[in-house]
């Protein structure tokens, strides 16, 4: 597969596939919190207005997340931290700009944030499954080399033309795992499993901090602080925080 990172042009302008995902997870992860906003009592076009204020503080989360822990690539050329079709997204950082809006957002409105919180929880999967595979079209978030020829095809590889080698395709790994994480929370929430305000989304930082501390620990191309991957150390400390609040909030109730 050698995937072009353009869509499409118009006018001389050319829409690039990683923007095109981006979008197109977003508005998927928006379109299944208006389904159920209604089953968490919250008033009309929360969701709506949520998106409005969630989304750029999103987006400009994840650019920050990257651009910081990336700053030598940028230091020269500081402007290029606006290029966002370039690629340059932090999940983590875009989870915090959402969680920050969110929190404001709700203490405006006089609703409560963990709610909120449950509400978007399967969104940000779903968006996440979705948006991975911008990372396709920009041939980036591979892992490291698999010199096996029998599992040199996807999905368990990816070609990359930059350096001619097969890599894990560890987007596409993250991207399946964010969609089966997606069923489980609709799942649980339709059984009414989830008890306690707050349960869903700490089930879902849970169940996707797992499986990005593992496939950190494949990639080639981890934002470090000194010899950590940030990513994969986030990911730990969030697994073990939300299992631990997971099991204290089940034996108080």
């Amino acid at each position: 597969m050698n995937p072009s990172p353009i869509a499409f042009t118009v006018a001389g302008f050319s829409v690039r596939w990683y923007g095109l995902m981006i979008a197109l997870g977003i508005a998927l992860g928006i379109g299944l919190a208006m389904a159920r906003e209604r089953r968490y009592g919250l008033p009309r076009d929360t969701v709506v207005d949520l998106a409005l204020c969630g989304v750029p503080a999103a987006i400009v989360g994840a650019r920050l997340y990257y651009v910081i822990f990336s700053w030598p690539t940028y230091a020269k050329n500081p402007i290029s931290a606006l290029y966002l079709w370039e690629g340059g997204l932090a999940i983590y950082g875009g989870i915090l700009g959402g969680l920050l809006a969110g929190l404001l957002y709700a203490r405006k409105k006089g609703l409560r944030f963990l709610t909120l919180a449950d509400l978007v929880a399967p969104s940000f999967a779903i968006g996440q499954a979705v948006g991975r595979w911008g990372n396709f079209f920009n041939q980036e978030a591979y892992g490291v080399a698999v010199t096996n020829p029998a599992l040199q095809r996807f999905p368990v590889a990816v070609f990359i033309q930059q350096d001619g080698l097969w890599h894990c395709a560890t987007f596409f790994y993250e991207s399946i795992w964010c969609l089966m994480v997606c069923a489980v929370l609709l799942l649980l929430e339709r059984r009414g499993s989830f008890k306690r305000p707050g349960d869903a989304f700490l089930t879902y930082v849970l169940l996707y901090a797992v499986e990005r501390a593992l496939v950190e620990g494949l990639r080639t191309d981890s934002l470090y602080w000194g010899p950590v991957r940030v990513s994969q150390a986030l990911s730990v400390l969030a697994a073990v925080a939300a299992a631990i609040l997971l099991i204290v909030r089940k034996k108080k109730r």
